[in-house]
């Protein structure tokens, strides 16, 4: 069984290193909007519904009709020995580009973004493979022991903040050394599961930023795909107070969309990459990124202080909470004081007409006695009588004989 494990781990592994760079080239680069998305909702994670699913945190889409809508967070059945790197939207040249998930040997860059539930900002701490299994971090993932027992805990330090989007204003994030290295790595499309996930979430006017201001119904799934049912959590708050964008979506993504979507495809990299080469522009890029790394540092210094201002309610929401408990509680003992209540009552009645039982069959037992005792008394009158009447036939006899 092992055996077979192994070799199916080894074979997708190499069917999923055979991927060309070039085929995968549309996951990396995706829509470029002239606004940011929405902070990420706080919510919490669904349980694990078996071995081998692997989280993959829900993330702000985009549609050029109606805006930013939220894709749920979902567990998603992965290939062997593969590991999700988020997508995430980056600021670059005027615009917040999206750049797609993917899977792969290592979890590379995702722009820093704190999406909870292992992914920190750096890499993945909520669980790894070992050969063809997958062992989950029990400290940083909702499982149940019952349905998966490959678990381990490793405590790890939690950074709390709701920041949607990596440049100014959000999280100021660069890859390592490491992570470019993983880039180069052959990378694998999101699921076919993933991607209907995701349009599924499109067609769910719930779901946009501009009906749940951030705080949507569905914010995780147990699976891809199911909007309804136990396994569906909604978020507990916004991460943020929810602004409405000064634009609409089709002034977002600029008036000339073919534009845009040749910028997404490499042209104005090239683009920047020749003005970058030209000496006459380099002491001008030098100056720009000065102020913007200044501008950086100061809207970071800003979105931190908000965020430390949008945590106070949050820890005021937590009395609510642990008052929905002890109310949840309270229920519970008064319903089990009912059922112990109702079993006490039957119990009664059960004895109750043991005693009218055994009270009938004393009765029974009280009429056989007086019957038998009635009996008795009518032989003993019958016998008297009887003897009263031979002495008197005996009398008579003898009297004439005299």
């Amino acid at each position: 069984m092992n055996r077979n494990r192994a070799v199916r781990w080894i074979t997708l592994s190499l069917l999923m290193f055979s991927l060309s760079a070039a085929s995968f080239a549309g996951v990396f680069v995706g829509i470029s909007v002239r606004i940011g998305p929405p902070a990420l909702p706080v919510y919490a994670q669904p349980v694990c519904p078996g071995p081998g699913y692997l989280w993959t945190p829900g993330y702000w889409a985009w549609s050029d009709i109606d805006g930013y809508y939220w894709v749920p967070g979902t567990w998603v059945l992965a290939p062997v020995g593969m590991l999700w790197t988020p997508g995430y939207w980056g600021w670059e040249g005027g615009f917040y580009r999206w750049h797609g998930g993917y899977w792969g040997p290592h979890v590379g860059f995702y722009g820093g973004i704190n999406y909870g539930f292992g992914y920190g900002g750096v890499g993945f701490v909520g669980g790894e493979w070992r050969g063809g299994s997958f062992f989950y971090n029990r400290s940083v993932v909702n499982v149940n022991v019952v349905n998966v027992r490959n678990v381990y805990e490793r405590r790890v330090v939690v950074n709390n903040n709701h920041f949607a989007f990596n440049g100014p204003g959000g999280v100021v994030a660069r890859p390592t050394p490491q992570e470019e290295r993983w880039a180069n790595e052959p990378h694998s499309a999101p699921l076919a599961a993933q991607a209907e996930h995701e349009r599924a979430a499109g067609e769910n006017r719930s779901l946009f930023a501009s009906e749940n201001h951030g705080r949507p119904a569905i914010a995780a799934t147990g699976r891809p795909g199911e909007f309804s049912g136990r396994g569906v959590v909604g978020a507990r708050a916004a991460g943020a107070a929810y602004r409405e964008p000064k634009m609409s979506p089709r002034e977002a993504r600029g008036e000339n969309r073919g534009a845009a979507r040749n910028e997404n495809r490499g042209n104005e990299a090239r683009e920047n990459n020749r003005e970058m080469n030209r000496p006459a522009n380099r002491d001008n890029a030098a100056r720009e990124n000065k102020a913007q790394a200044r501008e950086e540092r100061s809207q970071q210094r800003d979105q931190q202080k908000q965020a430390r201002q949008e945590q106070r309610p949050q820890r005021q929401e937590q009395p609510s909470a642990r008052q929905n408990k002890s109310e949840q509680r309270q229920q519970r003992q008064q319903a089990q004081q009912q059922q112990k209540q109702e079993r006490q009552q039957q119990k009664q009645e059960r004895q109750q007409q043991k005693q009218e039982r055994q009270q009938q069959k004393q009765e029974r037992q009280q009429q056989k006695q007086q019957a038998r005792q009635q009996k008795t008394e009518q032989r003993q009158q019958a016998q008297q009588q009887q003897k009263l009447q031979r002495e008197q036939q005996k009398r008579g006899g003898q009297g004439p004989g005299r």
